[in-house]
């Protein structure tokens, strides 16, 4: 008799890794959004950030973040496809804040090589997770 289901393979030590690496990221991201919730409402800063006390870029700036980086950590976390998609729009924007218009927002390099440093990894694991699947087709 021929059993229902194929059984599981086992995670690589890459699979492994590149999921740690993941929830990694998606608590950042989630600590992000907490950052941009607690300035919106006035819990941080003093209340000198909030909603109704900033420039209209900055309102829609923090707005649109607050809101992608816990939707980019929900699917990070849960290591499905969207998820890095809206942690690409978020870490971009935030990107374009503080290198685009430094005038506006001010300069933060350390935030801006945070992103670069994850995508690069985030690729790194890509492109390893593809030669894996080349091989295995191969054998």
């Amino acid at each position: 008799m021929e059993p229902d289901s194929l059984s599981p393979t086992k995670p690589s030590l890459a699979d492994l890794l590149f999921v740690l690496f993941l929830r990694l990221a998606a608590v950042i991201c989630l600590m992000f959004g907490v950052e941009y919730w607690a300035m919106l409402t006035g819990f941080s800063l003093g209340g000198r950030a909030r909603f109704d006390l900033l420039a209209l870029p900055w309102r829609v700036a923090a707005t649109a973040l607050s809101v992608m980086f816990p939707v980019a950590a929900l699917g990070l976390w849960l290591t499905v496809s969207w998820g890095p998609v809206i942690w690409l729009f978020a870490a971009g924007a935030q990107v374009a804040m503080y290198t685009v218009w430094p005038d506006i927002f001010g300069h933060n390099l350390l935030v801006v090589l945070l992103h670069a440093l994850t995508a690069i990894v985030y690729a790194a694991f890509r492109i390893v997770t593809v030669l894996k699947r080349r091989r295995l087709q191969l054998a």
